[in-house]
């Protein structure tokens, strides 16, 4: 599984980042890649105007909000 978290570097993007790590960890799943995508036209590629925003196997998942970990664990596990 591919986890892309999409965002500038904010105070929710990096709030979104801790919760995929936390979500991932307790979950156990050692099957789970974390990227980090900073780059605004990376960013674009995937129709996201708003960050943060939550990339999962290339599916857009939630998008200027960051969600709590238990969301993160119901789509991951």
């Amino acid at each position: 599984m591919k986890i892309e978290v999409l965002g500038t570097g904010c105070k929710n993007c990096n709030k979104l980042t801790e919760n995929v790590n936390k979500a991932v960890f307790l979950s156990g799943r050692q099957d789970i890649e974390i990227i980090k995508v900073e780059d605004m036209m990376e960013i674009v590629k995937y129709g996201v105007m708003r960050t943060p925003a939550l990339i999962i196997n290339g599916e857009v998942k939630f998008v200027g909000r960051v969600p709590e970990i238990k969301e993160i664990r119901d789509l991951i596990d």
